[in-house]
């Protein structure tokens, strides 16, 4: 089975091909902006064209546009060609690359990815099971700093925290859509609802009716 994983919730441009497994094609920059313009035209460049039996997409939190772009992409592609759909967070695949990538075995693994605002989006994860210990959340990073204690923070957001509080050790990790079959089984989801973990910047005005 084919499966294509399309990793745009942040500043990675992320995306890979595996067959049985085994890593076919991919592409991953540090990108920042233009993810809109660049992900059709990486994916069409991959082997086969990119073409798969099961997509697997980020939901966020992170980048309110690039979760969009990643979701409508999968979605237009899985309309096209009819493979299932499934979705996973930016925090729990954050969370597998640093059980993978030298945290120390054990300890709970506090992910925090640079959010909007002066805020982080954060969660907590069983090593062994990485289960969530808490909830996605999204915090004021001098708030955070008064409240997280861990050693080592892991993803994009980790520095400003640790350097925000003074003092632990922080890992920059991107997702990397490389490491999402990492993933396990159970935090993969049929819902493809965007995980935005705050809510929009833009709210109506005052006496505006919602719709």
């Amino acid at each position: 089975m084919r499966q294509l994983i399309i990793e745009t919730a942040t500043e990675a441009l992320s995306v890979a091909l595996f067959d049985q497994g085994v890593l076919l094609d991919h592409h991953h920059e540090i990108a920042g902006r233009g993810h809109a313009e660049r992900l059709i035209p990486l994916i069409a460049a991959l082997d086969g064209g990119g073409r798969a039996d099961e997509i697997r997409v980020d939901v966020g939190p992170g980048s309110f546009t690039g979760i969009r772009v990643g979701i409508a992409a999968a979605r237009a592609l899985a309309f096209a060609w009819g493979p299932p759909l499934r979705f996973y967070s930016s925090l729990t695949l954050t969370a597998a690359m640093a059980r993978s990538q030298g945290a120390p075995m054990g300890a709970p693994l506090m992910i925090a990815i640079t959010g909007g605002h002066g805020e982080l989006f954060w969660q907590r994860f069983d090593f062994g099971s990485l289960e969530p210990l808490t909830p996605p959340t999204s915090t004021p990073i001098t708030e955070l700093a008064r409240q997280c204690d861990d050693a080592i923070v892991f993803g994009t957001g980790a520095q400003a925290l640790v350097s925000a509080r003074g003092h632990g050790e922080a890992i920059l990790m991107h997702p990397d859509a490389r490491c999402a079959l990492t993933l396990p089984e159970g935090s993969l989801r049929a819902n493809g609802a965007p995980l935005y973990g705050r809510g929009a910047d833009a709210l109506p005005a005052s006496g505006v009716a919602r719709p």
